[in-house]
C-alpha cells in the first residue's frame, strides 16, 4: 500500500489532482489490494492478479468491460477490476506528467479517476 499512498501524497502535495478526487479513488483502489492467487501476468511479464489484466485491458473503455467479462468465462469481481481502474490510474499519473505524456487527454487517466466518482 505505500506505492498507492505514496503517490496520491504526490498528486494533492503537487496539485496535480484534487484532494476529493485523490481521496474517493484511493478509497475504491484498496479493494484491488486483497489476497489473490498468482497467475502469469501478460502485461507485466510476471506473475500477478488475473483481474488486474482484465483492468488494464478495458482501462477507459468500461463500455467493453462486459463483453471482456464474457470472453473470460466468470469468476470476475467488476468491484476489483474498478479498483485496479482507480490504482492504476493513480500510479501512473506522475510518470506520465514526468515524461511529457498528459494524464488530462480525453479519455486517459484523469478521465478514468473521474468516471469512478
Amino acid at each position: 500500500m505505500s506505492r498507492l499512498d505514496g503517490e496520491c501524497a504526490w498528486l494533492v502535495t503537487n496539485d496535480i489532482l484534487p484532494v476529493d478526487l485523490v481521496t474517493r479513488n484511493r478509497r475504491v483502489a484498496e479493494a484491488a489490494l486483497r489476497a489473490w492467487t498468482p497467475v502469469f501476468d501478460w502485461s507485466e511479464a510476471g506473475p500477478g492478479d488475473a483481474l488486474y489484466d482484465l483492468a488494464v485491458l478495458t482501462l477507459g473503455h468500461e463500455e467493453h468491460l462486459g463483453d471482456v467479462v464474457v470472453g473470460y468465462g466468470g469468476g470476475v469481481d467488476l468491484e476489483v477490476i474498478r479498483a485496479w481502474w482507480s490504482f492504476r490510474s493513480l500510479v501512473a499519473v506522475r510518470w506520465l506528467v514526468g515524461h511529457g505524456f498528459d494524464p488530462f487527454t480525453a479519455g486517459c487517466e484523469v478521465d478514468v479517476l473521474r468516471s469512478l466518482m
